[in-house]
């Protein structure tokens, strides 16, 4: 397994594991019910909003998240993971490299913002 994961809060662990089993029971669990997602400007707020993102960003398009570095910053922990599956990738930089902040509460993802990582 990844060393980079033993940095990492239990919950951060959970959500990117959770993605790479592709169990969506899971990674739902990893949020609060009251949560917020920013996926690149495309908000979903609220645990069945989540569901419905993750189904279609996550899911179905097999999505596996390779961990490259992690790092705390202020209130939220900061992934940044190489984005494999089977997604559109027009006008994406290969790799794909994606930056995930992420806020707890509670140990649960309160907020999470995903955007492409300038690498």
């Amino acid at each position: 397994m990844n060393t980079i994961l033993n940095g990492l809060h239990p919950t951060v662990a959970a959500y990117l594991a959770a993605a790479n089993r592709h169990d969506p029971a899971a990674f739902l669990a990893c949020f609060a019910r009251d949560a917020v997602v920013d996926d690149a400007g495309r908000v979903s707020r609220g645990i069945d909003a989540i569901r419905g993102w993750s189904e279609r960003e996550i899911f179905a398009p097999d999505v596996t998240f390779e961990l490259l570095a992690a790092s705390r910053e202020g209130d939220e922990s900061v992934v940044t993971t190489r984005v494999e599956g089977n997604f559109d990738r027009t006008g994406l930089p290969d790799p794909v490299v994606i930056e995930h902040r992420i806020a707890l509460a509670d140990d649960k993802v309160s907020r999470l913002t995903c955007r492409l990582a300038r690498i």
